[in-house]
């Protein structure tokens, strides 16, 4: 795998880092010498992941916080928490998230469960840090190309066939799995996109990029299709050719995050055919998420459904 640059003194934010890509990305980057804080739904799920990667990395700088992003309440206490801290996060790496539950579920403030964990959650989570974010800015390391502060949000391959559906969000009419997770993803790019541009717009020293997986061997795929369920889903192992380990699946969601030559608006993922294996490469924005009125729409309408804005 590709070295990491040197990440001492950086304070990295990893949300759903117990497991997959998260726990990966956590490893990967305390071994490089940053202080990652955990954020997870289940706190003895982190501290178990984090005493696995000290096993391995036993300098590993790591501390776990819980985030439940299907509730806004623990999204506004974790920033909160991190507000509150002498130190300030250098990099905020959106990347928790659930697939394809088989009935549509709910957050804890009525969302269909994939629209608020996969991306309103991230939304209110990335405002409430972002003054943090700017702040961190001004006191910037010199660590080359990556020394401004960084927003990177883990998107899919989903995202090429998502529609937003203005007038049914929620999925209370027909909710189709797959379909809510396609529109769930695109909104994740979206929201990339669209802060690239407000960093464009308003000066900001921050980059905005985005990254997705490919097929990459995780949890994701039976976790969420486990819902509800009386036995867990089980994960086909058919396609096996045509997916990778969670180690190179990480790859694009690192490069996006630390990557000297990561640039702001960018999307990253696998270089191999259908973009589901390979080395980092920069991906095509799906044609679906090119339109920057779409983007500035969605927006404006999560703005209203978290109660949370970006620093003017």
């Amino acid at each position: 795998m590709p070295k990491i640059p040197d990440q001492t003194g950086r304070r990295i934010v990893v949300t759903g880092a117990n497991s997959g890509t998260g726990k990966e990305a956590a490893k990967r980057l305390a071994a490089a010498g940053a202080s990652v804080v955990m954020g997870v739904r289940t706190p003895s799920k982190g501290e178990d992941a984090a005493a696995e990667i000290r096993r391995e990395h036993p300098s590993a700088d790591l501390e776990v916080r819980r985030l439940d992003l299907a509730d806004l309440a623990s999204v506004h206490a974790f920033a909160e928490g991190l507000l509150a801290d002498d130190r300030r996060p250098d990099v905020l790496v959106n990347n928790a998230g659930v697939m394809a539950p088989p009935e549509r579920f709910t957050t804890a403030d009525g969302f269909e469960l994939q629209f608020g964990t996969n991306f309103l959650g991230p939304f209110a989570l990335t405002n409430l840090l972002l003054p943090a974010l700017l702040d961190s800015a001004g006191n910037a390391r010199p660590h080359p190309g990556t020394a401004l502060p960084r927003v990177v949000t883990m998107s899919s391959l989903a995202a090429v066939g998502g529609r937003i559906r203005f007038t049914d969000l929620q999925w209370e009419h027909g909710y189709n799995p797959w379909r809510a997770y396609a529109q769930s993803k695109l909104a994740d790019l979206l929201l990339t996109l669209h802060l690239h541009r407000l960093t464009v717009e308003r000066g900001w020293a921050l980059t905005s990029t985005a990254a997705h997986p490919g097929f990459t061997r995780t949890n994701l795929q039976t976790a969420g299709r486990s819902l509800g369920r009386s036995r867990p889903a089980r994960s086909s192992d058919r396609a096996l050719p045509f997916t990778q380990a969670v180690e190179q699946g990480t790859e694009p969601l690192l490069y996006a995050a630390v990557g000297p030559a990561a640039v702001g608006g960018a999307y990253y993922g696998p270089s191999g055919p259908a973009g589901l294996t390979g080395t980092t490469t920069t991906a095509s924005i799906p044609r679906s998420a090119r339109s920057a009125d779409l983007a500035r729409s969605l927006w404006a309408v999560a703005e209203d459904l978290t109660g949370t804005r970006a620093p003017a």
